[in-house]
């Protein structure tokens, strides 16, 4: 399976959360020992937490909404990564189609 990495660090908490390098070399380790295929890498490095605000998150959507998208599923290190809570996830336009369910 084709999979793509999305890494993030905010700029006010790049001393506590795993650097950039670290978040990208466990993912890559992850999906090897899965069998999966990294096609992508999307980081967003010092950015919000909010997805409007990251322009690699975006990206990353604007790529798997594509009639051909080049992966099939999104790798993150952790939760936190993705959105900064459960709620702006959610909160997140609704798409339900077979890209938004890749989300």
């Amino acid at each position: 399976m084709d999979v793509a990495l999305y890494a993030r660090v905010s700029s006010e908490r790049q001393d506590v959360d795993l650097s950039i390098s670290a978040q990208l070399k466990a993912l890559r380790d992850y999906a090897r020992s899965h069998g999966y295929r990294v096609v992508r890498e999307y980081v967003d490095e010092g950015e919000s937490g909010r997805p409007a605000r990251r322009p690699a998150f975006q990206q990353m959507v604007a790529d798997a909404r594509k009639p051909n998208r080049p992966f099939q599923m999104v790798l993150v290190w952790k939760y936190s990564r993705f959105a900064r809570s459960r709620e702006d996830s959610i909160a997140e336009p609704a798409d339900d189609s077979l890209a938004g369910k890749l989300l």
